[in-house]
């Protein structure tokens, strides 16, 4: 893609999606992914009414008088997007591919947490880690987190979001809002979900399709899985074959919804032809 045509994309998307931010999900993102930690600041004087279980005994042993810690919330959070970029995530029959909803998606919640004064940062993965940019703050980073999710060509094709969660919990040690975006067409990958929920806010957004329910009834078709590349005749006639893809679809549905109760991880299902402000509004006030 020409320098000119990019910047012009990403300009257009963050129009769009900063006017969002700014004006619908800023204050719900504030309310709802405030800071909720402690950090240790200093230690003074115990005082009458101060709560003993406060107390630093190294500091009180050395000095030989009673001494507390003192604690303030810790107000600055990091954000990381997990970004499924594999070949199923190019699919959209209507208005728009599910990556381009993605990018969207990206976009509103990278501002939202800029407005925060919050870091962002990103995973990009396939059926490999394709790209980690570590957490940073301002409109900059921002930007160039828009420019990699409208031009970057990944290397693989598959999708391995064990090992996508995996690699977060490797690289980012403190706990994190953590969203993860992908069409979830995966399996065996909750026990590594539950690790990255236990140590992080995760919420997991499903992207997807109508058209990838159900087969419809058009004869004879060639399909290729844009992940493997196999290429295929299908009967879409045959009413056994629309009967066992759509138990095959629904198979990975009620998986991901397991999944994600097992392991205590938030998700929210996004139709890429309706639009999903009301629905990610909706879902940061049911939090």
């Amino acid at each position: 893609m020409e320098t000119k045509e990019l910047l012009k994309k990403v300009r257009k998307i963050e129009i769009k999606t900063r006017r969002l931010s700014n004006h619908i999900f800023s204050g719900e993102y504030h309310s709802h992914f405030k800071g909720r930690g402690m950090t240790f600041s200093e230690v003074r004087k115990y005082q009458f009414g101060d709560d003993i279980r406060d107390i630093d005994w190294n500091v009180t042993a050395k000095l030989n008088e009673p001494h507390i810690k003192i604690f303030e919330e810790e107000r600055e959070l990091t954000m990381m997007l997990l970004v499924d970029v594999s070949k199923s995530e190019s699919f959209g029959t209507r208005t728009q591919q599910k990556r381009e909803m993605i990018t969207e998606l990206c976009a509103v919640l990278a501002f939202s947490a800029m407005q925060n004064n919050d870091k962002v940062g990103v995973i990009f993965f396939t059926d490999q880690i394709e790209l980690f940019i570590p957490p940073k703050k301002g409109k900059s980073h921002v930007l160039r987190i828009i420019r990699e999710l409208i031009e970057f060509k990944p290397k693989g094709a598959g999708t391995n979001i064990s090992e996508a969660l995996k690699f977060l919990s490797s690289v980012i040690k403190k706990r994190s809002i953590v969203f993860a975006l992908s069409d979830f067409q995966d399996q065996e990958y909750e026990k590594n979900l539950k690790i990255a929920s236990s140590k992080h806010d995760l919420t997991a957004l499903r992207i997807f399709d109508s058209a990838e329910e159900k087969l419809p009834d058009i004869g004879l078709v060639q399909f290729q899985n844009p992940e493997t590349g196999t290429v295929g005749w299908v009967d879409t006639s045959s009413e056994a074959v629309r009967s066992d893809y759509e138990a095959a679809y629904n198979n990975l549905i009620v998986n991901f919804k397991s999944n994600c109760s097992h392991s205590g991880t938030d998700f929210l299902e996004l139709r890429v032809d309706r639009p999903y402000t009301k629905q990610l509004l909706e879902f940061f006030k049911r939090r």
